[in-house]
């Protein structure tokens, strides 16, 4: 990772930004298949299957460099946000 000037690192962390939202948007639309498989709001909620992610992903985050706490901290907003996102998607298809 060599990079010769701020422009160039800038356009770096540009072009993961938009991988990470590509992901995001991945993540989104499987999250919304899942709620169709889920039979209870405890369901979405799954709290143990939130604490095995959040496993994972510190490992994940320390086998690759990253800062575990970090990467837990934004896993775990932002599992929160699809579990909000998959309740309501939960809540329409049980109408």
């Amino acid at each position: 990772m060599i990079c010769s000037s701020l422009e160039k690192v800038h356009s770096k962390i540009d072009r993961i930004d938009i991988e990470i939202i590509k992901l995001i948007a991945e993540r989104t639309d499987y999250v919304k298949k899942a709620s169709s498989f889920k039979k209870s709001e405890n369901g979405v909620k799954a709290p143990n299957r939130v604490e095995i992610v959040i496993k994972r992903v510190r490992e994940k985050a320390m086998g690759y460099g990253a800062n575990s706490d970090m990467v837990e901290f934004l896993y775990r907003e932002m599992i929160s946000s699809f579990v909000s996102m998959e309740m309501d998607e939960f809540k329409k298809n049980q109408k």
